[in-house]
């Protein structure tokens, strides 16, 4: 009876002593990345494994001078390889524990992709008038990010709103207002960390569990946002140019 009561007590200990190592783990990922990571799989984001930063403004790709840091898929097959599957995106960000990841636009959901300044207006003015507004992310170097459906291919072509985006992802220069990220594009998925010592991350202002709207339900009041924007900085460029003369 003893030794029997021992054993239990041996076998108790050891599940004590495995909980109490699982916890640690699961407790540090409670609100945290994997977490965040399951809750845009579950609304429908299709993921894929992304760069990271290295080194201050570097990136963790072997490309020499790569033009868009921690912002890119790690595969060129990114489009085929995103999915929702947990139980692969659970090993993808066990495995690897750095990675940023991308959503794939175009399949369930696109983006429109607007300067930071003008989407926060937006984004007021929106919820201000009771519109549906969906998911929204910041991202620490100058963008807001509005989750929507996506529009998929209408079939009148003049309702497509075209961008260079839906083939070749690039930086945000040439773009000062209005992107709209559709076929063949993607965005960087929160909780992403940008390049520099800055701690600077894409986040969610709004989380995933916020029903995708139709993008035309917020195209105008985000495309009046980005026209004010734009203005503005002319008005502020003009206004600087007798200083510099």
């Amino acid at each position: 009876m003893s030794a029997e009561f021992g054993g239990r007590t041996g076998r108790q200990g050891r599940l004590s002593q495995w909980l109490r190592g699982r916890r640690p783990k699961q407790a540090a990922d409670e609100g945290g990345r994997e977490t965040l990571l399951l809750a845009a799989a579950e609304a429908g984001l299709p993921l894929a494994p992304a760069a990271h930063p290295a080194a201050g403004y570097g990136c963790s790709c072997d490309r020499v001078g790569c033009p868009t840091p921690a912002r890119h898929p790690v595969s060129f097959a990114w489009q085929t390889q995103s999915t929702t599957d947990r139980a692969q995106i659970e090993r993808w960000a066990r495995h690897q524990p750095q990675a940023n990841f991308i959503t794939a636009t175009g399949m369930v959901h696109d983006v429109l992709d607007v300067p930071l300044d003008a989407g926060r207006e937006a984004l007021t003015r929106l919820l201000d008038a009771g519109v549906e507004v969906g998911p929204v992310a910041e991202s620490d170097d100058g963008r807001m990010l509005f989750f929507t459906l996506t529009r998929g291919t209408p079939e009148d072509e003049d309702e497509w709103w075209p961008c260079e985006l839906d083939c070749h992802p690039e930086t945000m220069d040439e773009h000062p207002g209005l992107r709209w990220h559709c076929r063949g594009s993607y965005v960087l998925v929160p909780p992403a960390r940008l390049p520099g010592d800055d701690g600077r991350s894409v986040h969610w202002v709004r989380g995933p569990e916020h029903p995708l709207p139709d993008p035309l339900s917020l195209l105008e009041v985000l495309t009046d946002s980005c026209a004010r924007h734009v203005g503005e900085q002319s008005d502020h460029a003009g206004a600087a140019w007798p200083l510099r003369s």
